[in-house]
């Protein structure tokens, strides 16, 4: 996988020790858990992410 900026969930306290989920936008949209960010991520594509992001 390429080299991707991860964001993290502002649900996460802020801190680097929170944990939760983190994002990646590019092309595609990857979600993964920030306590286990080796086990994997969910893709989205741009257009289905922001209906998701909209409709919450």
């Amino acid at each position: 996988m390429q080299d991707r900026t991860w964001r993290k969930s502002s649900y996460s306290n802020g801190t680097p020790e929170g944990d939760c989920v983190e994002v990646s936008v590019a092309l595609e949209v990857l979600v993964r858990d920030s306590k286990n960010a080796e086990a994997g991520t969910l893709r989205f594509s741009a257009p289905a992410w922001r209906a998701f992001v909209q409709r919450t």
